[in-house]
């Protein structure tokens, strides 16, 4: 296991809309891998950055730098094109951009109380949003609640419509319009993620409690069944991330170290009963600056172990080198 000191940590971090490309930002600048082999792809050093968010696998970045440089205002979004390596476009706002969200068709702002939907193409503002205090924390640039859906033609996204209670709007950011609130939990929302679909809704509370809302089912005030976070795996509707196998996660990311994960793909093996039962592929990136690869191996008794598949540092790497 790799040391938790690193000289340079991570700012931000994320994974592109199909997980296959991600991007992490240190106070230097930003650096985009590939997922599967680890490869370093594109950098480039302009100063520290709050955000990097991808579109796909174009050459399309939305970036917000942390104000040490003063083109890189904390408040200005700068759509930035990785094969000219100029800017493309920039949007400035009053107060801090706290995240951003992408789709082929929609741009998404999120600000501390209010959210702004725009066309990408045009980068015309389509709504404005005025929402509750949007911020984890007391750090006001802490990580923000916004689950987006870019792989759904309605570009679902949902909002914190709370900050006592577990409760998320829900918009359609094609249109854009609100479609419902979920009254997910008594204690406030600590978050939130779509399924790869769009249709499903899971959502976390700060006391640990976990529900998953089928879109349809909760604009008429009804909760998934017992399957929870289930569809946000991709291509499999299972029960692998159960309540009773949380215990996996946990020992998976350190808890003292801020982490992103995704959920890279599921195998079910039912045809072999010497095989698991389900076998889950997760990667994760920690702001100490690591990359690992996990295999969540869960029997049909729904027993669950996990192994390390693959580690690499973040910050060490160079445009030549490869990961093992």
């Amino acid at each position: 296991m790799a040391s938790s000191s690193s000289p340079s940590q991570v700012i931000c971090a994320s994974f592109n809309q199909d997980n296959s490309l991600f991007s992490v930002g240190t106070r230097h600048g930003f650096r985009i891998f590939d997922a599967r082999n680890g490869r370093l792809c594109y950098e480039k050093h302009l100063g520290g950055f709050n955000v990097v968010e991808m579109l796909f696998g174009t050459s399309l970045l939305a970036i917000v730098g942390t104000g040490e440089q003063p083109a890189m205002s904390p408040r200005r979004l700068c759509l930035f094109n990785t094969k000219t390596g100029v800017p493309k476009k920039d949007l400035n706002f009053k107060t801090s951009i706290l995240a951003v969200r992408l789709s082929r068709k929609r741009l998404v702002v999120v600000l501390q109380s209010r959210t702004f939907v725009y066309d990408l193409n045009s980068t015309t503002i389509l709504d404005e949003i005025e929402t509750v205090p949007n911020t984890k924390g007391k750090n006001p640039t802490a990580v923000c609640l916004c689950a987006f859906a870019p792989n759904s033609e309605e570009c679902y996204l949902a909002l914190p419509a709370s900050t006592s209670k577990g409760s998320a709007l829900v918009y359609k950011a094609s249109e854009p319009e609100l479609i419902c609130q979920i009254d997910a939990h008594q204690a406030p929302l600590a978050a939130m993620v779509f399924s790869s679909n769009g249709m499903y809704l899971a959502t976390a509370s700060e006391k640990g409690s976990l529900h998953m809302f089928f879109l349809d089912a909760a604009r008429n005030g009804r909760r998934q069944g017992n399957t929870l976070l289930s569809s946000v795996i991709p291509g499999s509707v299972t029960d692998a991330l159960d309540p009773a196998n949380h215990h996996v996660i946990h020992n998976v990311v350190p808890g003292d170290i801020k982490s992103c994960l995704a959920v890279h793909s599921v195998e079910n093996s039912q045809n072999s009963s010497k095989l698991p039962a389900l076998k889950t592929v997760i990667y994760i990136i920690t702001h100490n600056g690591y990359f690992r690869e996990y295999v969540i191996s869960t029997t049909k008794s729904n027993e669950s172990s996990w192994s390390l598949e693959r580690e690499f540092s973040l910050l060490e790497a160079g445009l030549s080198s490869q990961a093992e």
